[in-house]
């Protein structure tokens, strides 16, 4: 039995002349998912796949923290951090910047971090079912999926596999070019089916601020 998640707020319109993101928001507020396609411009899709490939990488887990652990039988992908050292990542930080504030001013999500890694999936590579947070943890609140690669066949595996929160039937979306996919992080899960092809992706998340009088968030 999946729990049903908390209605969002009624989306409120994004800047005028923007129907695309309009769609978007409400897709997310409703069915706790949405993709967004050409999001990511090619040029930009193409310089981070460059920065990638060469990054050095480590072999990506599972879990946060203590639970943190590698278990090949879950996921198989080696993972970089973007850290804005690039021109490239810049323009990418900038552009998750203003989809933040949209968010934000339709969703009342009250969005405050973002955190990216790029994900480098081998031939064979996947990730099992799961969620990107555990519920009422509140530190990865909305995902964020953009793809690299400059083209894919559907043939080649690897499609981002989404069980919406109310139960629905799972829904499967293709890595192609500049799309990216949004997910509320404590209630969808999703897997990335295997890949017959090396696969890149990014892989990122919003978290709030969750400050209290004795302890700063984000802590460093």
């Amino acid at each position: 039995m999946h729990a049903h998640p908390a209605p969002l707020p009624a989306a409120y319109p994004p800047p005028p002349g923007d129907n695309r993101l309009a769609a978007a928001f409400a897709e997310l507020a409703s069915r706790g998912w949405t993709r967004i396609d050409g999001w990511l411009p090619a040029d930009l899709a193409a310089a981070l796949a460059a920065e990638m490939i060469e990054a050095e990488a480590a072999p990506a887990g599972v879990g946060r923290e203590e639970d943190y652990t590698l278990d090949r039988g879950v996921r198989r992908a080696a993972i970089a951090w973007l850290d804005g050292r690039t021109d490239a990542q810049r323009r990418l930080l900038a552009q998750a910047e203003e989809l933040r504030a949209h968010l934000n001013r339709a969703l009342f999500l009250g969005l405050f971090e973002f955190e990216a890694c790029c994900a480098r999936y081998p031939a064979g590579g996947f990730y099992a079912r799961h969620r990107d947070s555990l519920r009422g943890a509140r530190n990865r609140v909305v995902s964020l999926v953009a793809y690299l690669n400059p083209e894919w066949r559907a043939e080649w595996g690897g499609a981002l596999r989404v069980w919406p929160p109310d139960g629905g039937p799972a829904q499967d979306t293709p890595p192609a070019p500049g799309t990216v996919v949004l997910m509320l992080s404590e209630e969808t899960e999703h897997e990335v089916l295997p890949t017959l092809r090396p696969r890149l992706a990014l892989a990122a998340w919003w978290r709030v601020n969750a400050s209290t009088p004795d302890r700063i968030d984000p802590a460093h």
